[in-house]
């Protein structure tokens, strides 16, 4: 029986923070994927190498873990004082499935990068040396984000001495900008609570505060699930019954913020929200093995994405995180000593994060006008990915 030869299509594999995706130019890609729908997910699971029994991605770009398991597709923009439309889906490992719901915060960073190397920026936007902003519409959530890319010479500028903990080499500094990341008419707290009590049967009932900025996210307290807050991956996804009981209070968390309207829809929005716990500061050794001191954080936070818990942090729980942080009461401020603060550095699985937020009471809502943390990127491989002509 003949079977259809291999295609190619002009992609980039990026890495931006702590994650790894293949990048596309929206018109590079073949005419049925250049629309939402089936076919532009089955070539998107077909070049990560999904669904994978095997969990590893052996025959795709994937690295079976949900920080490299990612897309993202790019087309200059059409939208006032906006350069270049971001487009994100997150690729499941062990599903035929394309989670659409969200962003991801880390391969931001990488954006402006690709969008000036494709052409996708305007010249005259682009200085010979000094940074460039480049103007994101980020369209899975129709926010505005603003990445500043530095330049030399008249090209990014990749290489550099910031560290990020939770990768390896250094690499120049990019600061990226959520602008208004909830809009002044949606519900930062969609239950109208800095503090809900959620009630998760056969499980137990929570303090939690549920929060709508970078990403959909429930904060519990560590203490109230039995953990300290210093954990790295190994004491969560090792343990199937802990992984059970986080999806479970996702899914009872997602019905209350009104995501969903029922617990079984959980399982096709994975990507969001997220779960994460916090801690007040505290001593603990990093997955890389450095050091951290609890005096040089404020607190200790960790997160779960797509089932597991994160190696380092999620940009856009780091969002979710800052802007908690900055309204007096919740549970990520109270764990950070309550209080005001426009920053906050926290601990995570490979290190720690700082990142900002400006943030308001206006006529008795609050507010978030802009988030900033400081990422990395560079190009990892450009040229073309190959995927069987039948593939889609």
């Amino acid at each position: 029986m003949p079977h259809k030869p291999q295609i190619k299509i002009p992609a980039t594999y990026m890495r931006g923070g702590t994650s790894k995706g293949v990048f596309f130019n929206l018109q590079g890609l073949p005419e049925a994927a250049r629309i939402p729908g089936d076919a532009r997910d089955r070539l998107l699971l077909r070049v990560i190498g999904s669904p994978d029994p095997y969990g590893k991605h052996t025959d795709g770009m994937g690295g079976a873990t949900s920080s490299t398991s990612k897309t993202v597709i790019l087309a200059k923009s059409d939208r006032p004082d906006h350069d270049v439309d971001y487009l994100f889906g997150q690729v499941a490992i062990d599903r035929a499935f394309v989670d659409w719901s969200g962003n991801c915060g880390n391969l931001t960073a990488a954006v402006g990068s690709f969008a000036i190397a494709s052409g996708l920026v305007d010249g005259d936007r682009i200085p010979v040396n000094g940074v460039a902003l480049v103007r994101i519409w980020q369209k899975n959530i129709e926010k505005t984000i603003v990445a500043h890319v530095p330049i030399s010479d008249g090209q990014v500028q990749e290489t550099g001495g910031f560290e990020l903990d939770g990768v390896t080499f250094p690499a120049a500094e990019v600061k990226i900008e959520f602008i208004n990341p909830v809009d002044p008419g949606e519900a930062m707290f969609p239950t109208g609570n800095l503090v809900d009590e959620l009630e998760v049967p056969g499980i137990g009932t929570f303090q939690a505060t549920m929060i709508n900025a970078g990403i959909p996210t429930i904060f519990l307290n560590a203490a109230d699930i039995g953990y300290r807050g210093t954990e790295l991956q190994g004491a969560i996804n090792e343990d199937p019954a802990a992984l059970q009981r986080f999806e479970t209070i996702r899914a009872y968390g997602a019905v209350k913020m009104g995501l969903i309207g029922e617990l079984a829809q959980a399982a096709e929005r994975q990507h969001t929200p997220k779960v994460a716990f916090v801690a007040p500061p505290a001593d603990y050794t990093a997955s890389s093995g450095k050091a951290i001191d609890a005096g040089e954080i404020d607190l200790n936070v960790r997160a779960l994405s797509m089932g597991k818990l994160h190696h380092a942090m999620m940009g856009t729980a780091a969002v979710a995180i800052g802007t908690a942080a900055a309204i007096p009461g919740t549970l990520v401020n109270l764990a950070a000593g309550g209080g005001e603060r426009e920053s906050v550095t926290f601990g995570h699985p490979s290190g720690t994060l700082r990142v900002g937020a400006t943030a308001g009471e206006r006529d008795g809502d609050w507010i978030v006008e802009r988030v900033v943390m400081s990422r990395s990127a560079r190009i990892l491989m450009e040229g073309w990915v190959r995927i069987p002509g039948d593939a889609f």
